[in-house]
């Protein structure tokens, strides 16, 4: 049976305590919860439009992969799930910055509710 690891850093926002992980090791690749726009230091969410915490996002997933001992650029799959899919523009708009030339498989949906009113959430799968 194969094993897993939990990840936790202190670099991205605290997971709800006995609900879920930052992110979960298991045969070499990292699996990373949903990430929303919270500033790790003051546990909110930050201030700004859907650019601001778009990046705020994938900042948060990079602290949480960096933990885990990978790194962004071994992204292999992507979800965004955003509260309007007028948003989808201006969230590619910072999106396609990450990533380099070649960009991860990506699904992205408009979903009718995210945590904390929040407009977009980020999840992604990683190899070590």
């Amino acid at each position: 049976m194969a094993t897993k690891t939990a990840v936790l850093t202190d670099k991205a926002p605290k997971p709800l305590p006995g609900i879920y992980s930052q992110a979960i090791i298991a045969n070499g690749v990292v699996y990373c919860s949903g990430a929303v726009a919270i500033d790790p230091v003051t546990g909110k969410l930050i201030e700004g439009d859907v650019k601001a915490r778009t990046h705020q996002c994938i900042k948060n997933l990079t602290a949480v992969l960096e933990g885990a001992g990978t790194n962004i650029d071994k992204v292999v799959k992507v979800n965004v799930f955003l509260d309007d899919m007028k948003n989808f523009e201006a969230m590619n708009s910072v999106y396609t910055t990450y990533w380099g030339d070649v960009k991860p498989c990506r699904t992205c949906v408009a979903v009718k509710q995210l945590p904390l009113g929040t407009d977009v959430e980020i999840e992604c799968i990683a190899v070590l």
